[in-house]
């Protein structure tokens, strides 16, 4: 039976865990491989909200087992005070499994992160805080603390010992902060090892056993395509591979037992921190977006800088990828529009790209060349069939998926569970 690949295909917030959350209840296993709680999923059921940022989508699906896999890096804090949050509210969350393989978010990781952030000024990348690139940064280094790491106490000393002699002449010589403190540390991540014993598997071997037995595994990205550390626009981009090529690194299934692709798209475009963004709209009509969408962050409640859709970066998305399959989300959004824009390619310096430019220089000064569409005024977030949509909004779809290279799969109308147009499968 297949695995099956969700990822986001601009530059994150696409509504992936919408898309988790509609296939809930046909798959057995979802599955987070890369990232840590710099990203948030949210999912509304029926009047319910839920704002996710470590955890699976699937984690709200009784039948679904949600997975932590290795290529996550993992804050045992905000771990538990999502869990707990979700216990308090009816969730069962029991049935989770963490990789003992994953990383491990430090409180040396969050001191730097912040403090180096705020150093670089305008350079400033704009990462979240929260240690993620630090952590990375140690897991390729060689010098990263994992999870089954906690269940030895002598080995999780020694990693601290190490890392504290070079983190804090950093801290102290660099940055003028003070050094952290060995046994507090210590004491803090032996207490969650308890807590996390019940929850740590070999997750790749569960997986693939599971495949091997017929069921169905969906692997769940976060950030997205356009924030990838190698297919991204670099150097503004997340530390791991959010594309489908980091499913298979950040979860221990091989390549070929995936056999669909699914990209998540914005029926328009947003992006948090800094990074080129040739869409962007900084007058009334960006805000007008923001406001009509609600684009502010899950995780850090920043507002999300808005623009129409990019067509040259959903193509680059179904290159990157392989996406088979699109999952359009808040075409209602667009509802009450005259035109609709839609960038189908760029001006670069007097010559036309209807590709992303090769270099950093060249996308950064890329100038949209925009189509219009006739746009439409109906309420469509009753719709429940493809059919019941606008003349308009279906010739906007059909638009949408021949200028990107993939089919549309499914289409978002409203935040609700219901409020989804499924044209074909995604299982």
């Amino acid at each position: 039976m297949p695995a099956i690949t969700l990822v986001g295909a601009q530059w994150g917030d696409e509504g992936k865990g919408k898309a988790t959350d509609l296939v809930g209840g046909r798959v057995d296993y979802v599955v987070r491989y890369q990232g840590g709680n710099n990203a948030g999923h949210t999912v509304v059921i029926g009047d319910q909200k839920y704002a996710l940022h470590l955890l699976p989508s699937g984690i709200l699906s009784p039948d679904v087992v949600p997975v932590i896999a290795n290529g996550v890096v993992i804050d045992p804090g905000v771990l538990f005070e999502e869990l707990n949050g979700l216990n308090k509210r009816g969730v069962d969350t029991s049935r989770l499994l963490i990789s003992a393989n994953a990383h491990l978010i430090m409180p040396y990781h969050r001191a730097l992160d912040k403090v180096s952030e705020r150093f670089l000024g305008k350079g400033r990348i704009g990462t979240t805080g929260r240690g993620i690139g630090p952590t990375y940064a140690d897991k390729i280094s060689r010098a990263g603390v994992r999870v089954q790491d906690m269940f030895d106490t002598g080995i999780l000393r020694k990693k601290l010992e190490l890392a504290l002699n070079d983190k804090n002449q950093v801290l102290t010589k660099v940055y003028n902060r003070r050094g952290l403190e060995l046994e507090p540390i210590l004491e803090e991540y032996l207490g969650y090892a308890e807590l996390l014993r019940p929850f740590v598997a070999d997750t790749s071997l569960v997986l693939n056993r599971a495949l091997d037995e017929g069921k169905t595994v969906y692997l769940e990205g976060s950030q997205g395509t356009l924030l990838d550390i190698d297919h991204g626009t670099y150097p503004f981009v997340t530390s791991s591979s959010p594309t489908s090529g980091g499913a298979c690194a950040g979860s221990g299934i091989g390549p070929t037992r995936i056999t669909k692709v699914v990209g998540i798209l914005k029926a328009y475009t947003t992006r948090v921190g800094s990074g080129p963004f040739p869409t962007e709209l900084h007058d009334e009509w960006g805000e007008w977006l923001r406001t009509q969408g609600h684009e502010y962050g899950v995780t850090t409640g920043r507002n999300r800088r808005c623009g129409w859709f990019d067509a040259p970066i959903a193509r680059y998305a179904t290159r990157v990828n392989g996406i088979t399959d699109f999952f359009l989300t808040k075409l209602d959004v667009l509802s009450g529009l005259e035109r609709v824009p839609v960038c189908v390619g760029y001006d670069v310096d007097g010559t036309r790209h209807d590709e992303i430019p090769m270099t950093q220089t060249d996308f950064h000064h890329a100038v949209p060349v925009y189509e219009h569409f006739d746009g439409w005024d109906d309420d469509i977030t009753g719709a429940r069939s493809f059919e019941d949509l606008p003349k308009n909004a279906q010739a906007y779809v059909r638009a949408l998926e021949e200028l990107s290279g993939a089919p549309i799969s499914a289409i978002g109308v409203g935040p609700g569970r219901d409020q989804t147009l499924e044209l074909r499968s995604l299982v």
